[in-house]
């Protein structure tokens, strides 16, 4: 296949630059296993749950990663977070006239922070904060909120809560999960109430998510690397699911990768490690059933893992849907349910 099939028209103006409020208010478009497309509202949710449904969501926690600042010959800088490493050590993209070497001096957050450029991994560089604070406490005081390159604003105030789940634990993404963002207390009570079981996994989304697959056939292209863990109570809660005859709903494809990623020795086993998992159409699904997820950019790999879960030509056809219909598009916009399909999974 080739990244040009997934492509879509997309006006500008759906791409949501806030999000719903509430947060349950979103649209929810209802793809169903026969192809038909049903617009429905988040509120809508629980009731295409499954009293015997296992719902697992992403626990990851969304990092203030973003930093301004200077080099020490006066030379603009932008520095975004991609990996924690200890303390005082970052893997960290950097944006700036000339590509910086190792030694330069960096001082950030109008001279608050000072930082020192270490070496270089790939596209991404060693970085070193100096003070003494552990560095999650730095970014939480200085840091901006990582939002998407098509949100065409500055970062607020209130994105400090409205990119972050309600339930998010463990710091360590630099974009959010953003299938959970349309979970509000109001939502969640209502899966409460219908007594639907839920289970996290954790993974560390990158801001390697919003990079463009650069080739045109797709098993050249290379995917990062994103952490993940699932631990042995996920693993036991969807052998429970299994066994009274329920279905896995993956509340984002961050879900699903963390999932597939553990059981690609053929059974679902706890798993704790890098991912570089590309699902493309094709794809043979082993753990997950069905799925909530937001509307992707035109030519992404969320976009390929989508078209692979339920069918490339029924995906399309319910993106064109959503256009012609008005959904609010990508990280702050409506969402999608969908079963696996057991078919037609190419374009034609």
């Amino acid at each position: 296949m080739q990244t040009r099939d997934f492509s879509y028209h997309l006006p500008q103006e759906l791409i949501a630059s806030h999000p719903a409020r509430p947060r349950h208010s979103s649209r929810l478009l209802e793809l169903a296993a026969d192809g038909g497309v049903h617009d429905r509202t988040m509120l809508e949710f629980p009731a295409l749950l499954r009293d015997e449904d296992l719902l697992v969501f992403n626990d990851t926690r969304v990092i203030p990663a973003r930093l301004f600042g200077r080099k020490a010959s006066g030379g603009r800088v932008e520095l975004l977070v991609e990996r924690v490493l200890d303390d005082q050590r970052v893997l960290a993209h950097l944006r700036a006239s000339k590509s910086p070497r190792p030694g330069t001096r960096l001082t950030l957050a109008d001279g608050a922070l000072e930082a020192e450029v270490t070496g270089r991994e790939g596209e991404l560089f060693a970085v070193r904060f100096e003070g003494g604070a552990p560095v999650l406490e730095l970014l939480e005081r200085w840091g901006h909120v990582p939002l998407p390159p098509y949100i065409a604003r500055d970062d607020e105030q209130a994105d400090r809560e409205d990119y972050q789940t309600l339930y998010a634990r463990h710091p360590g993404a630099v974009a959010a999960p953003t299938a959970g963002l349309h979970f509000d207390r109001t939502l969640l009570d209502a899966l409460a109430a219908r007594g639907i079981r839920s289970a996290f996994v954790t993974l560390h989304v990158g801001a390697g998510t919003f990079q463009p697959v650069r080739v045109e056939r797709l098993d050249e292209h290379v995917m990062h690397a994103e952490r993940v863990t699932v631990d042995a109570a996920v693993c036991e809660a969807i052998a429970e699911t299994r066994a009274r005859g329920g279905r896995v709903v993956a509340v984002g494809t961050t879900v699903v990768r963390s999932l597939e990623s553990a059981a690609r020795e053929g059974d679902l086993q706890p798993f704790q490690g890098d991912t570089r998992l590309f699902i493309t159409p094709g794809y043979r699904f082993r753990v997950v059933d069905a799925m909530l997820t937001n509307f992707h950019l035109p030519e992404s790999t969320l976009l390929m893992l989508v078209c692979a879960f339920a069918g490339f030509e029924p995906v399309m056809a319910a993106y064109r849907h959503a256009v012609e219909q008005r959904y609010r598009f990508f990280s702050y916009g409506d969402a999608m349910f969908l079963q696996h399909s057991r078919g037609g999974d190419a374009p034609r």
